[in-house]
């Protein structure tokens, strides 16, 4: 039997699920949202369901440890990256990967983005680096994507797209957007003789005072 927390983490991450269909980040059933439980379980999109037509009861609860899954539906093939986030990054509670233009331009690009605008620098770190290509599902995509994803809140996934993480839902959905800023604004800073970056420590600076300043634990 499914306990209330379940059933909770079920809604939220189906609810968001609809959100990111919505958002422009992803086309289809492409991207995948994940929220934890407990530290040994969490909720994440199913593999080829629509984000639109799906329910509660689609959602998959998956064990961090072994993989094993409860639901009518398989999970997302990015389920392990997902679960060696969660047991490599305690403060995380909520992952979203998406396909967004900006970002898979950059991340098609491989180029690391420094820290242009402020908000980038508060929210996902200083600066946004490139995980090295690797074949989707497998355990390289995600080794690479965990190591290039230290001290950041985001990544990009060389020819693929990019992921984003936060202690709670909201928190995860903010950084997916500005993380798009960022990668547009890079863009374009680059046609108009390119980038300038904010002082490395500074941009490092900020980003601990946001994480200090709304550290409250949320889902």
């Amino acid at each position: 039997m499914m306990n209330e927390t379940e059933l909770e983490v079920k809604k939220i991450v189906c609810e968001a699920g609809k959100r990111l269909s919505t958002s422009g980040l992803v086309a289809g059933t492409w991207g995948n949202i994940s929220c934890r439980v407990d530290d040994d379980t969490m909720v994440i999109t199913p593999s080829g369901v629509n984000y639109d037509t799906a329910s509660e009861a689609d959602m998959v609860v998956v064990n961090l440890h072994n993989m094993e899954y409860q639901g009518q539906h398989k999970p997302s093939t990015e389920v392990g990256l997902h679960a060696k986030i969660y047991l490599t990054r305690k403060e995380v509670n909520a992952i979203i990967h998406t396909h967004s233009m900006n970002a898979s331009t950059v991340a098609a690009a491989r180029r690391e983005v420094p820290p242009i605008l402020d908000d980038m620098a508060q929210i996902v770190g200083p600066s946004i680096r490139v995980a090295e290509y690797a074949l989707p599902g497998t355990k390289k995509i995600t080794n690479n994507t965990v190591k290039a994803l230290r001290g950041r809140n985001a990544v990009l996934m060389a020819n693929h797209g990019a992921l984003a993480v936060g202690r709670d839902i909201e928190e995860a959905f903010t950084t997916c957007l500005v993380l798009e800023k960022a990668c547009k604004a890079f863009i374009e800073a680059e046609f108009m003789g390119g980038a300038k970056s904010i002082n490395k420590f500074e941009a490092h600076i900020m980003h601990q005072y946001y994480l200090r300043k709304y550290s409250k634990k949320k889902r």
